[in-house]
């Protein structure tokens, strides 16, 4: 019997991913709450010692020798402290903070010095005392489903911090899914021993996420909730793209060429601001690949997505100038003011040819938009010689339908 309680619990740890002790340990609390049931009282801090491998159980009740106190007086001075906080709270204030100095005892857990000299001469304050208790009998059928109910709750428990112990310091990692299927208007993902969700704001809405597919996917953040760990997911967020392209370029993976910022609009168009120290590595090139088949590849991993490859330059009017590609710029104009919140506030006043106009600002404003959102500068726009248009980050910017089709043309050439 004793091999097959030993090969039930390597049984269940390797299905349920725990270690041999984890499983062990569960047994041994769900073992102390069935003799709690059965024979225990509420006075004791039961600790069941199991060998899976005869079959023996040791039972022991364990506390805390602390010193002698008067319980008369403990009393007093909690129903004093619990008053003052009710008084407080019916005034609607701040109810004052339990004095951590003041004693306290629990007598499931503590005992006091004079009772544990007499179960045990040696005993000393801040030791732990171990009682052996007796099992007068096998356990009945409701402490056995006590027993189950533990088992259970406990399993979970520990799988759940296992997973999170997993993820927990792999935000920022990107990882392989199969889409398991939608809660609501998240997408649920296997990521291997977890389940990461991706919510709304992580999705990009030109794919889409059909059970079975298989994607590339961010970990955004990690967290324990409710239910469990919390593993948000991501391929909308712009470090999916710093993270893709350090996967295909080994020139960032290296660290000789540097992403120095990303303005993305996830499923349409990113803007990647590169740079390098070093002497005869070409950043941009670099990034675009032989006959620009990195950059392809980088493209079809994000669905089509166009890409701007940018040189990050230091000075803030070349920097402009830059991101705006593919538009060529006539003259840059920058001016900072505080506004009324006294913050500084930066704008750049950007000329253009008339014929590149509808570049610079982009299908609905987003070639400036993103220019914009990269640089950290607010960039109006207009017309060499004629009245000033103005183009304002995060604001869209209808344009003559006529420049659309150049627009796009033209675009491709950035791929």
């Amino acid at each position: 019997m004793s091999n097959d309680i030993v090969q039930a619990i390597k049984n269940i740890a390797e299905e349920k991913g725990l270690s041999y002790e984890a499983v062990l340990e569960t047994l041994q609390i769900a073992l102390a709450a069935a003799y709690r049931k059965d024979f225990g009282n509420k006075q004791q801090n039961v600790f069941v010692e199991f060998d899976p491998e005869n079959g023996d159980m040791n039972v022991f009740d364990i506390k805390t020798v602390v010193p002698d106190m008067d319980l008369e007086k403990l009393a007093e001075l909690a129903e004093k402290e619990s008053k003052l906080r009710a008084e407080a709270i019916e005034k609607g204030e701040e109810p004052p903070e339990s004095d951590p100095n003041r004693p306290r005892f629990n007598p499931k857990t503590d005992i006091m010095i004079t009772d544990a000299t007499e179960l045990d001469a040696k005993a000393e304050i801040g030791k732990e005392l171990k009682q052996k208790l007796e099992v007068p009998a096998a356990f009945g059928r409701m402490a056995a489903q006590t027993a189950k109910q533990v088992i259970m709750q406990k399993l979970r428990e520990a799988e759940r911090e296992t997973v999170f112990a997993e993820f927990e310091d792999r935000a920022g990692e990107i990882v392989m899914g199969n889409v398991q299927r939608r809660d609501g208007r998240n997408v649920l993902f296997d990521i291997g021993k977890g389940t990461g969700v991706m919510l709304l704001e992580g999705q990009v809405q030109t794919e889409r996420y059909e059970p079975g597919g298989r994607y590339k996917l961010l970990i955004e953040r990690v967290g324990m909730g409710p239910k469990g760990p919390e593993i948000i997911v991501s391929r909308s967020h712009p470090d999916f793209v710093a993270k893709i392209f350090e996967m295909e370029i080994p020139e960032i993976a290296n660290e000789f060429v540097e992403i120095k910022g990303i303005a993305r609009e996830a499923g349409a168009r990113s803007k990647v601001a590169v740079w390098t120290d070093e002497d005869g590595v070409d950043p941009v090139g670099a990034c675009i690949g032989q006959r620009g088949t990195r950059i392809q590849t980088i493209i079809n991993e994000l669905g089509g997505e166009k890409i701007d490859i940018i040189l990050f330059e230091e000075d803030d009017e070349e920097y402009i100038r830059q991101s705006l590609s593919p538009a060529k710029v006539l003259k840059i104009d920058l001016t900072e003011e505080k506004n009324a919140e006294d913050e500084v506030e930066k704008l750049a006043t950007v000329t253009v040819e008339e014929d590149q106009f509808s570049l610079a600002i982009g299908k609905g404003g987003q070639n400036v938009r993103l220019a914009a959102r990269l640089t950290g500068w607010k960039i109006n726009v207009h017309q060499d010689g004629a009245p000033e248009e103005e183009v304002i980050e995060g604001e869209e910017v209808e344009k003559p339908e006529e420049t659309t089709e150049e627009t796009q043309d033209d675009s491709k050439e950035t791929e």
